[in-house]
């Protein structure tokens, strides 16, 4: 269907002789958390969303695997695991560890990226008014020039490195990692539809930013960092990953059916949505009507239409609307019902802001998904600002608009400390910020049983790291083993980096965290232990079990329905009532 990647090896070779964006001298470097307290002066770029961009994107320089460069500005971290691949005759060094652990996961990280390029193609100007294009430069390349070495020909896909089972059982730092590590593939006799098809979508997209090509009707343009030579080869890539997603002699089925290792962090649900998005990126890098008509045919045979849920790593069903809208808006060469896609995304962003989508408001105010937010309440919320923020300048009428941008912002005013923690929950920009992360990494530990006592305190501040959010009642328990509240992850940190983007250009007031009080947590923070995944032991003040709830209404119900029949007997009763439990 597209260009062999006998031709996209050889790109591939000279991928590395293609020049990155020189890095600013002297380097820039996250400041003490205590600069998260001073008021921003007056004027564009705003320095306090300027030095919170910045940060964000140090967080991957710190989650780098494989041979550090010289100039890496995290001097706590070294090389590591640079024997992966052996095991399968491939360099497969490098990359990103996933999150708290060291596997690398190719599916979060295909969408992360395809995350970062979709908002610096939208709003890139703040990249570069804050001086932090060239590391966008660098981080999207640690990220693209692994997965190129992970597709090493047109039917094969490298997954995962590290087994699941085997890196929970380690924590320590990045020097003792257990080896040998293995790596897991799909190919064209065990296929995996969705990790491949999103791929592809990952490099269509960035290739798309590398190419200059944006879309009209955004705020700004893409980012500077235009390589028409990278941009080719990731192309390459894409065209090579999507002929595979569709066409491979093993058929199409979920990735965790042929790898069945990753099942136990990153299954996916369906492939539907990954096929859709890959097409219709890889329509607008083209400008193929033909690639067009296949993601709108795959948003029907799926029925796309019917997920109205989160938008993230396993699920990218409510973002399509929107890249077919910017599309539609923003070429010629393709046609098709524009009404109909804006009908489609405006349904879906009317339901958040109006309260009737699946996700619920916390009493703090922060969008919910129960199952979804549950073991990362930050994520989904972010996720969702993203796409009304990315809409906004596409919306029918400006009180959509308006509407769209005070939730979106009331998103990222929660995440920056407008809660009832007065917690700011990004690592390092302020005194109030969390302070123990579940990084083994950073946490600078190596004993497993007491995770949350050695050390006591986190030994390297893991700066521009979000974290996995409070829970469902806004509580926010800062326990190292609370992974669904302390985690960080590569995932968590895409979102927030398109909305910093967009404030740096935007943004006349600071984030809200410059308004806390040093020690706001302190005086808030909870008592006890939280109840989620990790931890159970706070359950029982925070709800009762199921059996008890149905020990306690049987016992209402015997005792109610005891006075009634008593009542019954001297009093007339005219009708019965429904007894609510």
């Amino acid at each position: 269907m597209f260009l062999s990647l006998t031709v996209t090896s050889l790109l591939s070779l000279v991928s590395i002789c293609i020049a990155q964006l020189p890095l600013p001298v002297p380097p820039y470097l996250p400041p003490n958390a205590s600069f998260g307290t001073i008021q921003s002066p007056s004027g564009r770029p705003n320095s306090q969303w300027t030095n919170l961009l910045g940060g964000l994107l140090y967080f991957y320089e710190a989650q780098r695997s494989g041979q550090l460069p010289s100039e890496t500005r995290v001097s706590w971290r070294n090389s590591s695991c640079l024997d992966d691949g052996k095991d399968v005759g491939l360099d497969l060094s490098g990359g990103y560890y996933d999150a708290g652990d060291y596997i690398k996961a190719t599916f979060p990280l295909s969408f992360t990226l395809m995350s970062i390029c979709w908002g610096a193609t939208d709003f890139g100007q703040g990249y570069d008014l804050a001086n932090q294009t060239a590391y966008l430069d660098s981080m999207l390349r640690w990220g693209l020039d692994w997965l190129i070495k992970a597709h090493p020909n047109d039917n094969t896909l490298y997954v995962l490195v590290g087994n699941p089972t085997d890196d929970d059982d380690y924590w320590g730092g990045d020097l003792n990692i257990p080896t040998p590590r293995t790596s897991f593939r799909v190919d064209a006799a065990h296929p995996g539809t969705d990790v491949v098809a999103g791929t592809a979508a990952a490099f269509a997209a960035c290739s798309n930013l590398y190419r200059n090509k944006g879309f009209k009707n955004t705020p700004s343009g893409p980012a500077g960092l235009s390589n028409t030579s990278y941009a080719d080869t990731l192309l390459a890539h894409a065209k090579s990953l999507y002929s595979f997603a569709v066409s491979a002699t093993g058929g199409q089925r979920l990735y965790q059916e042929s790898v069945p290792a990753v099942g136990r962090s990153y299954g996916s649900s369906d492939y539907g949505d990954e096929l859709a998005i890959a097409a219709l990126f890889l329509s607008w890098a083209t400008d193929s009507q033909d690639l067009f008509n296949q993601a709108a045919s795959y948003w029907t045979q799926y029925h796309l239409d019917d997920e109205e849920g989160v938008f993230n790593w396993d699920s990218k069903s409510a973002g399509i609307p929107i890249l077919f809208t910017q599309v539609l808006q923003s070429t010629t060469s393709v046609s098709g019902n524009i009404a109909d896609w804006h009908s489609k995304a405006e349904d879906y962003l009317d339901k958040i802001v109006q309260r009737r989508s699946s996700g619920m408001m916390t009493k703090g105010g922060l969008l919910y998904y129960h199952g979804d937010s549950d073991e990362a309440s930050l994520n989904p919320a972010m996720n969702a600002a993203m796409l009304l923020t990315r809409y906004a300048p596409y919306a029918s009428s400006p009180d959509k608009r308006n509407s769209y941008l005070k939730f979106a912002q009331s998103q990222v005013d929660y995440a920056l400390g407008k809660n009832p923690m007065s917690a700011p929950y990004i690592i390092g920009v302020n005194p109030n910020s969390p302070s123990n992360p579940h990084s083994a990494m950073a946490s600078g530990g190596s004993n497993i049983g007491a995770i949350d006592t050695d050390p006591v305190k986190t030994t390297y501040v893991l700066y521009g790291a979000v974290i996995g959010g409070p829970d469902v009642h806004d509580n926010y328990f800062d326990i190292r083993s609370d992974w669904p509240e302390t985690e960080i992850a590569l995932d968590y940190n895409a979102p927030f980096l398109t909305l910093a983007a967009y404030n740096v250009m935007q943004a006349t007031a600071d984030p809200f965290y410059t308004d806390l009080q040093e020690g706001a947590y302190a005086k808030v923070k909870p008592t006890g232990q939280p109840c989620d995944a990790a931890i159970q032991t706070g359950c029982s003040r925070q709800r009762l079990s199921h059996g008890a709830r149905i020990a306690i209404s049987v016992v209402l119900t015997v005792v109610i329905l005891t006075i009634v029949g008593l009542i019954g007997y001297c009093v007339f009763w005219p009708k019965r009532k429904k007894v609510a439990y």
